[in-house]
C-alpha cells in the first residue's frame, strides 16, 4: 500500500490491532527490518503503520534533496490519507528526527511521541565520532562486509557477531540492494538536522512523549535521551542497560511492553 506524496509515493504496511501507532525507522532502513519481536508485542496492543521513508524500500521518489521536515510532510500525508488524526508516533534514530519535526511542524496530528535512540540536534545533540559517523554512510565493499560494519555499530560486539551469524546473508542481500544516493541524500538532511535541529522548540511540544536509549551506544549517545527528557515537560525516560542504538532488538519484549504501558496511560 503507498500514498502519493510530491514526487513519489510513501509505502507503509500494516499490522495487529488497537490504537493506531505510525512508526518511523532510521537511516538506510526499511519497515522490513524492525525486529520481529518487538513489532509482535507492540502489534499487541497497537495497529502498526510502518513507512518507509521516500526513496527507500517500496516507497519512491525523484531523486531531489529532501530534509527531515520533508520526510514529516510525507508522514502527514499518510495519516491523513487513513484517517487517523491524531495518531501515536514511534521513531527510531533519523525516524526519531522525523517524529519530534512532525509532532512540532503538525501537532494535531500527533497524539502521542516514542523516540528512540535519537537526539534533539542543533548544537545541543551530542554526536558520535567522526569515525563513526562516516562508517554509518560507507556503501563500500561486498554486501557482506557492509552488513557486518553496520551490525558493529548497531550493537555491542558480542551481539553483533551473534546477529550476524544467525541473519548475515539477509542484512547482506538488503545491503545489496540500498542505493547509495539515497543513503547520501539522507545523511545531507541529517547533517542539516544537526546545524539546526528543534532543540529550542521542545518546549512547545503539548504531545506526551517516552524517550529511551541504550546505555552503549556508538552512534547517538545516550546523553542526548537525557536532554530530550529536560527539554520535552513531563517525559518519561528509560535507560536499557548495555544497549546499542539498535537496543530493540537487544531488549525486544521489555522495551515493547515498556512502550504499551506508556500507550495505555
Amino acid at each position: 500500500m503507498s500514498v502519493p506524496v510530491d514526487g513519489g509515493r510513501i509505502a507503509y504496511r500494516r499490522m495487529g490491532s488497537g490504537r493506531p501507532l505510525l512508526v518511523l525507522n532510521g537511516l538506510a532502513a526499511t519497515n522490513a527490518d524492525w525486529d520481529p519481536t518487538f513489532l509482535e508485542v507492540l502489534a499487541s496492543a497497537n495497529e502498526l503503520i510502518l513507512l518507509d521513508h521516500r526513496g527507500i524500500g517500496a516507497s519512491t521518489d525523484n531523486g531531489d534533496p529532501f530534509d527531515i521536515a520533508k520526510l514529516a510532510i510525507d508522514a502527514t500525508a499518510v495519516i491523513d490519507a487513513l484517517g487517523l488524526e491524531p495518531v501515536c508516533v514511534l521513531g527510531w534514530s533519523m525516524g526519531g528526527f522525523v517524529a519530534q519535526a512532525l509532532a512540532l511542524d503538525h501537532p494535531t496530528h500527533v497524539d502521542k511521541l516514542i523516540l528512540l535512540s535519537t537526539n534533539l540536534g542543533g548544537p545541543r545533540a551530542q554526536l558520535a565520532s567522526a569515525a563513526v559517523l562516516t562508517q554509518l554512510t560507507d556503501t563500500s565493499g561486498t554486501p557482506h562486509e557492509q552488513a557486518r560494519r553496520l551490525l558493529s555499530l548497531l550493537f555491542p560486539a558480542e551481539f553483533a557477531e551473534s546477529v550476524y551469524a544467525a541473519f548475515g546473508d539477509v542484512i547482506a542481500e538488503a545491503r545489496a540492494q540500498l542505493s547509495p544516493d539515497l543513503v547520501a541524500r539522507q545523511a545531507a538532511a541529517i547533517d542539516a538536522w544537526h546545524r539546526d535541529g528543534v532543540g529550542d522548540r521542545l518546549g512547545e511540544l503539548r504531545a506526551p512523549a517516552l524517550i529511551a536509549a541504550g546505555t552503549e551506544d556508538a552512534v547517538i549517545p545516550s546523553s542526548n535521551a537525557l536532554a530530550l527528557a529536560n527539554a520535552i515537560s513531563g517525559a518519561w525516560l528509560v535507560q536499557l542497560n548495555g544497549g546499542g542504538h539498535a537496543f530493540m532488538a537487544q531488549y525486544p519484549r521489555s522495551i515493547a511492553q515498556v512502550i504499551n504501558e506508556f500507550l495505555a496511560v
